[in-house]
């Protein structure tokens, strides 16, 4: 069988709503294919497939919605955490 998995994350480096970092991870098979990370701003892939997604989703309607999503998701919850 095959393992995929999406993984999603606040991390919270102070009671600063600006020290909040959201990363988004997919995995297949237990590697990493790509990630997105608030602090870098974009998409990375590190794996051959990963790299061209990192470079499409870079230019299209993806990296606004996970840009959104640290407002959305982590910011919101921000008061959960603490």
């Amino acid at each position: 069988g095959y393992f995929n998995q999406m993984v999603t994350e606040c991390r919270y480096s102070s009671k600063d709503l600006q020290g909040i970092e959201y990363i988004n991870s997919y995995v297949f098979n237990k590697v990493e294919n790509i990630r997105f990370n608030s602090t870098v701003g974009k998409f990375v892939g590190y794996t051959e497939l990963g790299v061209k997604n990192a470079e499409a989703w870079n230019k299209g309607p993806e990296l606004a919605q996970m840009l959104g999503n640290l407002e959305r998701y982590c910011k919101h919850n921000a008061a959960n955490h603490y």
